[in-house]
């Protein structure tokens, strides 16, 4: 019923900039809390970033000052804008958001198929 979907990802030289896109899509009553996550080969799923609807932004120390998450609720859309990317920001880039389908159920998880980033010269 709820599919989410990431864009954005791709190959940059360290240094450069990035900016993931992810839009949720079905049947949407309201989206409490959207986030993005990474996990690289051999590595566990780290929590990057996390915004609640009209809350204050949470940032892992690793990304602290970097990278920007950001949503545009009316478009069920979570943005993570990614500066002075390094080669260890390589890994597979997770949309997360927490999605109320109707008014009579609870919140429920759901996760994107995920988005590569690669930082290589």
């Amino acid at each position: 019923q709820v599919q989410l979907v990431e864009s954005g990802g791709g190959l940059v030289q360290p240094g450069g900039s990035l900016r993931l896109s992810c839009a949720a899509s079905g049947s949407i009553f309201a989206i409490n809390t959207m986030g993005w996550y990474r996990q690289a080969p051999g590595k566990e799923r780290e929590l990057l970033a996390a915004l609640s609807s009209g809350g204050k932004p949470n940032y892992a120390d690793s990304v602290k000052g970097r990278f920007t998450i950001s949503r545009d609720n009316a478009k069920n859309t979570v943005y993570l804008q990614m500066n002075s990317l390094k080669r260890e920001d390589t890994a597979v880039y997770y949309c997360n958001a927490l999605v109320r389908r109707n008014p009579v159920v609870r919140s429920e998880g759901y996760w994107g198929q995920g988005t590569q980033v690669t930082v290589s010269s």
